[in-house]
Parts: structure tokens; sequence; C-alpha cells
């Protein structure tokens, strides 16, 4: 029934999500029954395609689409988290709850659907591709983000076995090995384009480094949260600033994206101060990360920042200070840089003061004053990719003692970035991999 209910709306060839909700409707009619689900007359089409009864409908495709975001870029992002471990930092803004990895709360979104798997990564990337399919996105592409505690702390053989079992979901079969896994992936249905770690600058070294290469890590995010030593001292990181500039040099000579975590709003800073660190992340050549997190400092119970706050030597930022900093912020980063994410999705409920907005990109995204040129938004996101009209632009800076070359194909009309690559040519020997 549903595949003849999908036929009844292709037939009156909707132009539009509009018509085709329309068309739905009036198909349901015709069957005289209700609506069917998206999700069912996903199952429908995908049938209809593989008994190549229809051809493909780009148009049928996005408008069943939910939350069509999430796959936008052509890549579905998918979060693993790691267990409970001993995470060697003693930094005073991070929650610890019992059972959970370090920062984490266990009623944030992937948090719920590690506790559900238990966190067995096999669990979560398996539960999370169903999920993503369902609701109509491809996942031939995967991008995986493990999180959780400083990956780096965690004993060698979780890691391994830990990075083994999502392969294995990807593959949907388990290997002998970590290395079988991985050849697996690369005829895969669900393939593995690009895997990250969250760890702490303090922790990449040598060994560190060749480990993450043979685990197939390709991004490392590192918690750098302040380039004021003075901040990090105060908000006890127990490393300064020259070491994310040493750690930021070697993985980036050995390969790797680079993402940094930044912090605003930490014991002992100010609006002047963040404003002025996002400035020096792309002026200072020792910094200039490929992609960005800002996670404004959230105020949480059981801290020791909390603590700070009751005794009146902290206060958080209001809501339109946070608005007015980070469309500040945003104005400055430039074209080679992504900036990911500008809030971490917290619950209200565990927000003790200052802001509790997590949709805030969407909001400053609205405001007069808001302009940005980072990848992410200038994604083209769901324009026509038949009238892309592109031309080439290579961007060069120098970075962390190395020139970087950005080669992006862009509409300079309309400010769109349809594609890129990085490349890396460094101008001297890495001090860390000297003798």
């Amino acid at each position: 029934m549903f595949q003849a209910i999908l036929l009844k709306i292709i037939e009156q060839k909707p132009i539009d999500r509009k018509s085709f909700l329309r068309a739905k409707k009036n198909a349901a009619a015709f069957f005289s029954m209700a609506p069917p689900k998206n999700q069912d007359l996903i199952t429908a089409y995908r049938e209809l395609r593989s008994e190549h009864k229809i051809e493909k409908n780009h148009l049928i495709e996005k408008s069943l689409k939910k939350r069509t975001v999430r796959t936008a870029s052509g890549i579905a992002c998918v979060t693993v988290m790691t267990k409970q471990y001993r995470c060697p930092g003693r930094c005073i803004f991070c929650p610890q709850v019992a059972g959970m990895p370090k920062s984490y709360l266990p009623d944030q979104p992937a948090m719920m659907r590690a506790i559900r798997n238990e966190f067995d990564p096999f669990g979560q990337v398996s539960s999370r591709i169903v999920a993503l399919q369902n609701n109509g996105h491809a996942t031939d592409k995967i991008e995986i983000r493990i999180a959780g505690e400083t990956w780096s702390a965690y004993p060698k053989r979780y890691q391994t076995w830990f990075i083994k079992r999502i392969f294995d979901a990807l593959n949907n079969e388990t290997s002998r090995g970590i290395v079988q896994a991985q050849q697996k992936n690369e005829t895969a249905a669900n393939r593995c384009v690009g895997l990250s770690i969250e760890t702490r600058p303090d922790w990449i070294n040598r060994a560190e480094i060749k480990r993450l290469r043979r685990l197939g890590v390709t991004l490392v995010e590192l918690g750098v949260q302040h380039t004021n030593n003075r901040i990090l001292e105060l908000n006890h990181r127990d490393h300064p600033v020259e070491t994310v500039y040493e750690a930021t040099q070697a993985l980036r000579d050995t390969g790797f994206k680079v993402v940094y975590h930044t912090m605003p709003n930490l014991l002992g800073s100010t609006l002047e101060l963040d404003l002025a660190m996002h400035q020096d992340l792309f002026f200072n050549q020792n910094l200039k990360p490929d992609q960005l997190k800002i996670y404004p400092c959230m105020l949480m119970k059981n801290t020791a920042l909390y603590r700070e706050y009751e005794k009146g030597n902290y206060f958080p930022y209001t809501t339109d200070q946070l608005i007015k900093l980070l469309i500040d912020i945003k104005t400055r980063v430039p074209e080679y840089c992504r900036i990911i994410r500008v809030v971490r999705d917290i619950p209200k409920k565990n927000i003790m003061a200052g802001n509790d907005v997590t949709n805030i990109r969407q909001i400053i995204q609205k405001h007069p004053e808001y302009v940005c040129r980072c990848i992410r938004c200038r994604e083209p996101m769901e324009q026509d990719f038949e009238q892309l009209n592109p031309t080439l632009k290579i961007t060069e800076y120098e970075a962390n003692h190395g020139q970087e070359i950005f080669i992006a194909y862009e509409n300079r009309k309309t400010d769109t970035l349809y594609g890129y690559v990085r490349l890396r040519l460094p101008m001297r020997k890495n001090t860390l991999f000297r003798n």
C-alpha cells in the first residue's frame, strides 16, 4: 500500500516541499486512509528503487528526510561515547557524575544513546545508523566522533577494542582484528571517511601520534579552552599555551586535521579577553586551527567552579552578552576554518546561572549584525547543484612553521563553498621528532 501511495505522489509531480505535502495528503485520501509516516514512505521508496520501478527523485528524498541539516554536507556524523575512566585533568569547570565520563551528563542526547547500549561502541554505531536511515539520511559516508574523557589516557587495549568494534558495526560483521576491520571498511556500504578523538595538548607526543595513525584517526580535537596562561592556571589546566603550540605543529606535520575547543567565560576571564583570545587564534601563527568548537562555560552544580560562584568570585555572562561576543568572534573567523558548534547541548535544568539557551547559533544567524564566512556558514546545504557555476580560489597562509594552502571551489557571487582540500608544506623539522 505504501508503494502505491508513493507512486500516486510522484504521479502528481510535486515541485517543492509544500506541494509534496499536498500530494501526500491527496494520495492518502485517494486510498481512503490517513497520511502515512515518512518512515514508511522512505522504505517504500527504497523498495521501488531496488526493484527499478522508479528513477532517483531528489525532491522525494529531500521531502521525506527528517532534519536535513544532519547530512547537508554529504556526510553523516556519528558520535560514540567512551565509558568512565580516570581523566587526568583537574579542570574546575568539568562536572563529574557517577558512571559518566567526566564533563558529560546522563541526559545529553549522545550520552543517553550510550547508556542504552551500555557504552558498547558496536551498539551505539549500529543504532545510530538505523535511526539515520529510517529518517531518510544516506549513511554511505560517515564521520565517527569519539567523545568522553581524555582519549589518550584510556588503556591502549581498550582504545584498540573500541575502534575495532566501531568498524565492525560499520561493516555489519565482526573481524579478527582492527587491521582487517579497517580494510573491510574500504568497500563497505557504510564507509568511515573521518575519525576524530578528543584529547589534551599535553598528551600529544611521538608515541601517541604514531598510535593515533595506526588506529585510523584523521582529526584530533584539542581542549585548548584559552590562550591566556593566567586563565589556564586559574582553571587548573596544568599546562601553558605553549604546549598547544607544540601539539598543533606535531599533529599538522604528521597529517592530522586539528580542531580546537575554546571556552569563553572561564574563571578570571572577561568579554574583552575572550574576544582577544579568538582574535589570537588566527593572528598567532602558532595556532590557526582547521576547525573550531566554541563552548561557552556553563555553570553546573557539581563543579569546583560552582563553589567559586557561591563565594562571589565568578560571574557568568548573560545571554545578551554571549550573543554579542559570539557575533564579534564569528565575524573574525577566516574562510579556511569551520566553526562546528557554538554551544554545548547541556539541558537547561543542569545550568545554575548565566546563559541556558542551547540554540544560540540559530539566534545569532538572524541578528542584523551577523556576518560569518566560516566553512559551515558557506556550505550549499539544499542548493541546486546543477547551477553551481564554481570558480577556483587558492588561499595561502603560514601556520605552525609551515605553509598552509586552502584550495576551494566556490561561487563568489553567492559566497557559497562547494568543496575544498588542504595542503601543508612544513618549513622546518618538527621538534617533537628530534632524537
